[in-house]
């Protein structure tokens, strides 16, 4: 093990910095020291809205890749959350994306008995029409928590960012995520050689957001990775 995976990782050999794990994310987390992460990025993969809308062609013809995913329950995702804020750093930041349906019920029962605070969202416009009864889903939004003491000065350092974040993402996973927005965001709450987490982490685009800016990475996907140059394609409208 490298000296810098031993500043991030108690558990010898067994997981790679800037590499796909292909692991559970609670147990790459168990293996990762206390207050070593400056920022984290969390994509549940929770079935809220999909139950609530019953198309009943879910599988079928609609959302073949995504109904394959392992589902986290609300006692999961509470689980990924804690180890998270156990792993980050004192004011690091986490970034959690989560649907309408999720951004309307609230989520901070995630949160109880954490450190971590909300503190800003990003809408990201992610330029294509998706599904919906009523008005059709167009958006994710990233909530943004940093762990107590709150503070903005030398914590974040580009203040240019827009709240609503315009751009298409590259299709290699039912749930892939806008790379510029998590490079501008990574760049801006890291310094070079900082520790970025992400422990499920789908298309691995934090991974490659991580490459482009000489940060490391340490993230996971119980589905995808061990193969570091192997971009999955599940493409699906």
């Amino acid at each position: 093990m490298n000296e810098a995976a031993l500043l991030v990782l108690h558990s010898e050999g067994r997981y790679s910095l800037n590499a796909k794990n292909r692991t559970d994310g609670i147990e790459l987390l168990a293996s990762v020291n206390d207050g070593c992460i400056s920022t984290a990025f969390f994509d549940p993969q929770y079935r809220g809205v999909l139950d609530k809308l019953k198309y009943g062609n879910e599988g079928k013809s609609r959302g073949r890749a995504r109904s394959a995913l392992p589902q986290m329950d609300d006692a999961t995702i509470t689980s990924f959350v804690i180890e998270i804020n156990r792993v980050l750093k004192q004011s690091g930041h986490l970034f959690l994306w989560v649907d309408k349906f999720h951004l309307c019920q609230g989520v901070l029962d995630w949160f109880l008995g954490t450190e971590l605070n909300i503190v800003d969202m990003i809408v990201w416009d992610k330029g294509k029409i998706g599904m919906g009864y009523r008005t059709r889903r167009r958006s994710e939004y990233l909530i943004v928590f940093q762990k107590s003491p709150v503070r903005a000065k030398a914590c974040w350092t580009d203040h240019a960012i827009p709240d609503v974040w315009e751009e298409r993402a590259e299709k290699v996973h039912p749930h892939s995520k806008p790379i510029e927005l998590q490079k501008r965001l990574i760049a801006a709450t890291t310094k070079e050689g900082d520790f970025v987490l992400d422990p499920a982490a789908g298309g691995y685009s934090v991974l490659r957001a991580c490459r482009e800016l000489n940060r490391n990475f340490i993230g996971c996907d119980i589905v995808y990775g061990e193969d570091e140059d192997e971009d999955e394609d599940e493409s699906e409208e």
